[in-house]
């Protein structure tokens, strides 16, 4: 993560607390059990107060931001005032809003310009809170999504690809159309295997070679029901010709890696390319070329 703004990136964000209350199976960088919020309080309302006035967009991260408490109001407010026009993306495993007067405060602080990032690891709860480690965080989670609904948030639901829940990708767009119709996004993500996942690779680990088929089926099942669908974290040489419009250049700047390899491929500038902080890539990595494609 950075410690300056940089008005040339579209990676921009605050990190705001390395604690969380969800205990992710296959996290990235794993939560800590210290009081750190006041020390990265003083050092983001500085980073706030050195933007650029027309920064594009600003995230929010952690840890778990809601963690904050009513001090993620005011630093809402403070972006608010200072970069009225930067859009916010704010990454919440979305439980804290599942309490009406949180969201409503929340909703307070302005809607315009905000989305909010939420996992949802499968439609099946049981799955869900396997993944957080937490019983309950399914209900909890979707009941913040309503609470949110109601104030016309943007929200972005975002799906982790693992062992634990691959299987069951082709049956979440139809959970999601049928109880969450007002999802604006959805991001279908590649694990980084780093943090948590070393720790639990034989439980959450799969090659995205592995998963093609049922990864297929629900972009397509999201596009029947015209829903805004994107694969995120996956190199196009990993993904079938027919998931390329699909694929966004997602892995922030200061971690995207590229093997010897890649230096070869006609597709490496449309590439998310690999995260750098990965311990293992998927035995499929290879270069496209024009005999290739």
């Amino acid at each position: 993560m950075r410690d300056t703004i940089d008005i040339n990136s579209n990676d921009n964000a605050l990190f705001v607390t390395s604690q969380c209350n969800n205990r992710c199976v296959m996290c990235c960088q794993p939560p800590l059990q210290q009081d750190d919020i006041d020390f990265y309080l003083r050092k983001n309302q500085a980073l706030i107060d050195s933007a650029p006035s027309h920064l594009p967009i600003l995230g929010i991260t952690g840890g778990e931001p809601t963690l904050l408490g009513e001090r993620l109001f005011e630093m809402l407010q403070r972006i608010r005032a200072r970069l009225p026009e930067t859009e916010i993306h704010l990454l919440t495993n979305g439980r804290a809003f599942a309490d009406k007067k949180y969201a409503r405060k929340l909703a307070e602080c302005g809607t315009d310009h905000i989305l909010l990032g939420i996992p949802l690891h499968s439609d099946y709860a049981g799955d869900h809170d396997a993944i957080t480690q937490v019983k309950g965080s399914f209900d909890e989670t979707l009941l913040g999504l309503y609470n949110l609904a109601r104030y016309g948030f943007g929200i972005e639901l975002r799906v982790v690809i693992t062992r634990m829940n691959y299987r069951r990708l082709p049956k979440l767009p139809n959970f999601v159309y049928r109880n969450l119709p007002f999802v604006e996004f959805v991001s279908l993500m590649g694990l980084e295997y780093t943090g948590y996942t070393i720790k639990n690779k034989d439980q959450v680990w799969i090659d995205p070679l592995d998963y093609q088929q049922e990864l297929g089926q629900a972009v397509q099942g999201f596009r029947d029901w015209n829903l805004d669908v994107s694969v995120f974290n996956l190199p196009r040489c990993l993904l079938p010709q027919t998931l390329w419009p699909f694929a966004r250049k997602s892995i922030s700047d200061w971690k995207t890696s590229y093997l010897p390899i890649c230096e070869h491929c006609i597709e490496k500038a449309d590439c998310c390319g690999l995260f750098a902080t990965s311990k293992v890539q998927s035995r499929g990595i290879r270069a496209i070329t024009e005999q290739t494609r």
